[in-house]
């Protein structure tokens, strides 16, 4: 592992711990730990959350809801379901059943183990939806920062077969299937929130000087010509991508991203909102809807599942 990495994985372990001082879990929320969709019994672990008021699953009487899945981010090298547990949670109480999951981090693990286990989740929920109540019609996923960039490819990956079969050509050993009803996607991914994201690898600014030398772990050879085509979220944009919103503020470094990501949207006239929040008295910063403390993160993620309900059946 680089030094850069493990500063990255140390660095923002401590801001986490800060930022989620004093939460615990809401007292109208029913959680549902530690539940294996891979092989992998590090990080092929997820959680499910709901509301109480829809019902338990233990009684065989929960209802069934609109599914959110959380690919979270830390610089591909960082994170799991347990720091996105309050967030997710939150989005919970908004009326969605919330599928918050870790996967396989770089370097340990090199892309595209990262798309694989999305694809697994998304086998998980095909075939879990009755017992945890999961309206598989009506799934919509959010990433943020490296999560954004996952979920970005995945959307691609969902709506574009002929990405889908660069990547089989590329990456022969990968397993990138996902469920189908016929020739249809078993599971509807209806919409995507595309939160602080990075989406162009090889576009980079003075606020964002380290995705080079993060390629060296996250990627087989270190950023090639053809993995950086492989990875540009934007270049594999079609009309069927799903409809996004995007969000950024002043204190994202990032923010310099989300304009890539609208215009490749425009270009193939998707469906999508471009939320800016914060000003220069208030820039808030990278990733702050996760912050369950701030308002602006409350708006944030009201608005986010406000869009995602305008596009549940």
């Amino acid at each position: 592992m680089s030094e850069l990495s493990d500063r990255c994985r140390r660095d923002f372990a401590a801001g986490d711990m800060v930022r989620d001082a004093g939460l615990k879990t809401p007292d109208d929320i029913k959680r549902y730990d530690d539940i294996r969709y891979g092989e992998d019994e590090k990080y092929n672990l997820l959680d499910v959350y709901r509301p109480k008021a829809y019902g338990d699953i233990g009684e065989g009487a929960a209802k069934e809801l609109p599914v959110i899945a959380i690919i979270h981010g830390g610089a591909w090298v960082y994170g799991d379901k347990e720091v996105y547990q309050y967030y997710a949670m939150s989005l919970a109480q908004r009326g969605f059943a919330v599928v918050n999951f870790s996967y396989r981090l770089a370097p340990e693990n090199k892309f595209p183990a990262q798309l694989e286990d999305i694809c697994a989740v998304f086998k998980w929920m095909d075939e879990n939806r009755d017992k945890y109540g999961l309206d598989t019609d009506n799934v919509f996923a959010v990433g943020d920062s490296a999560g954004g960039h996952l979920l970005g490819l995945f959307a691609d990956l969902y709506s574009n077969d002929e990405y889908l079969k660069a990547l089989k050509e590329k990456y022969k050993k990968a397993d990138f299937t996902l469920p189908l009803k016929g020739k249809e996607h078993a599971v509807k991914l209806k919409a995507v929130g595309l939160n602080c994201g990075k989406y162009d690898l090889t576009r980079n600014n003075a606020s964002d000087p380290d995705t080079p030398k993060m390629m060296v772990d996250f990627l087989e050879g270190a950023g090639t010509k053809e993995e950086y085509a492989l990875t540009d979220v934007t270049r594999h944009v079609t009309k069927d991508f799903p409809p996004a919103f995007i969000m950024t503020c002043p204190g994202d470094f990032l923010k310099y991203q989300a304009p890539f990501m609208a215009d490749a949207l425009m270009e193939n006239s998707v469906p999508f909102v471009y939320r800016f929040y914060g000003d220069d008295k208030d820039p808030l910063h990278h990733v702050f809807h996760c912050n369950m403390h701030l308002e602006s993160a409350k708006i944030c993620n009201d608005d986010e599942c406000g869009f995602f309900k305008r596009f549940t059946d």
